[in-house]
């Protein structure tokens, strides 16, 4: 019987949101030996912020799933920086899969407003270097995926709430087609935002009012954020000595990069400036005229026909954003307490998402801190000799 049909059915552990630290958390628990766990993930697809748009036959002509995985694009994180992100650079190394560095190579382009061209400048390397995932960072979470009991992970399956229910707590779970079920556990881990988790979850009881205000004011990483990603046969804009990179102060995209794939087609990347509620009322396809537009001025006319484009709105995405994270200024987070230290909930309950990360919050490598540091916490600091990441 699976875990859909069990009449009543319960677990050890739970976790609630699927994206890095959700994932990670769960191979870090089957790693130990520990299979009595189920992941809850309101989205249709696994990777939360995390998303590699896939193009076609990228590069050499191929259609075959395995190309079409290597040519995907990330709309969501895309760097990382080993020397200081360990845990993260030992991971992806464990689960095999191949790193380059960003492109940074040559001059880059830079307008400033409205009334001066563009001009051009010399261009910077940064250190440490960027590293990025052939395959982009969704590559991370298929791997996770790929080593984890299927049928332990519920997607389009989202939590509403979570309540005492004496040794145990219940978690009413809601899935896309209507069905409900409620679900006995031992602890919890909160894989999703502070923000997102405090309004969209009912506690009952209460959380504490100072840890409830805590998670509420704790700006989510990418809310407020949006991408634009043009695709092209060739890196075209190497040919005249540029790095892809760009700054402006006219927009709508304030900083732009190479996002090409070794091997496979070349891309051009770019943070929007404009604000949420400019985008939204303007519509995806306006956005995407004044960013084709503003890659036409910085490099030049084989710009104006992107072979594929994409757009992704993080503050329009309901399982990211909330209301108040329109007025966020997109900076990394402060990290709230993951914990409640006493009452009812204490022992019960832990945050394991990016933001709770004291190290890293908000980056990638901070879903690895907060989910590594959740799971030692709920098996009371135990490690066993198959981790593979015990220091």
């Amino acid at each position: 019987m699976s875990l859909r049909e069990a009449d009543r059915p319960g677990a050890r552990i739970a976790i609630v949101g699927g994206g890095l630290s959700g994932l990670y958390a769960a191979w870090l628990l089957a790693e130990r030996g520990i299979r009595d766990w189920v992941l809850f993930e309101a989205r249709s697809t696994l990777g939360g912020r995390i998303l590699s748009i896939p193009v076609a036959g990228s590069g050499d002509g191929s259609t075959t799933a395995a190309s079409t995985a290597r040519g995907r694009f990330d709309l969501g994180p895309a760097w990382f920086w080993p020397s200081i992100q360990g845990d993260l650079s030992r991971l992806i190394d464990t689960l095999g899969l191949a790193r380059f560095a960003q492109f940074e190579s040559g001059d880059m382009m830079y307008e400033r407003t409205t009334d001066e061209p563009p001009v051009r400048v010399r261009g910077f390397v940064s250190s440490p270097v960027g590293m990025r995932l052939a395959g982009g960072t969704s590559s991370l979470i298929d791997a996770l995926h790929g080593q984890l009991e299927r049928e332990r992970i519920l997607c389009q399956t989202a939590v509403r709430t979570i309540r005492q229910a004496g040794d145990r707590l219940e978690l009413d779970s809601r899935h896309a087609s209507g069905a409900t079920t409620t679900w006995r556990v031992q602890h919890v881990l909160l894989a999703l935002p502070p923000r997102l988790a405090a309004q969209s979850i009912a506690f009952e009881p209460s959380l504490p009012d100072s840890l409830s205000k805590q998670w509420r004011s704790t700006s989510t990483w990418m809310a407020p954020h949006a991408k634009y990603v043009a695709v092209f046969d060739t890196p075209f804009w190497r040919e005249a000595g540029l790095s892809g990179a760009g700054r402006s102060g006219r927009g709508p995209m304030t900083e732009i990069h190479d996002a090409s794939m070794p091997g496979q087609a070349a891309a051009l990347f770019g943070f929007l400036g404009v604000p949420p509620h400019v985008r939204k009322s303007a519509g995806d396809a306006v956005v995407k005229t004044h960013c084709r537009a503003q890659l036409v001025r910085l490099f030049g006319a084989r710009a104006a026909e992107p072979r594929a484009e994409f757009f992704k709105d993080w503050a329009s995405d309901p399982w990211t954003s909330t209301a108040a994270d329109m007025q966020s200024t997109g900076d990394h987070p402060e990290p709230p307490d993951s914990v409640v230290p006493t009452g009812p909930w204490k022992d019960r309950l832990t945050g394991i998402a990016s933001e709770w990360s004291v190290r890293f919050p908000g980056y990638l490598a901070g879903a690895v801190d907060a989910a590594q540091r959740g799971v030692e916490r709920v098996l009371g600091g135990r490690q066993s000799a198959v981790d593979p990441l015990g220091e």
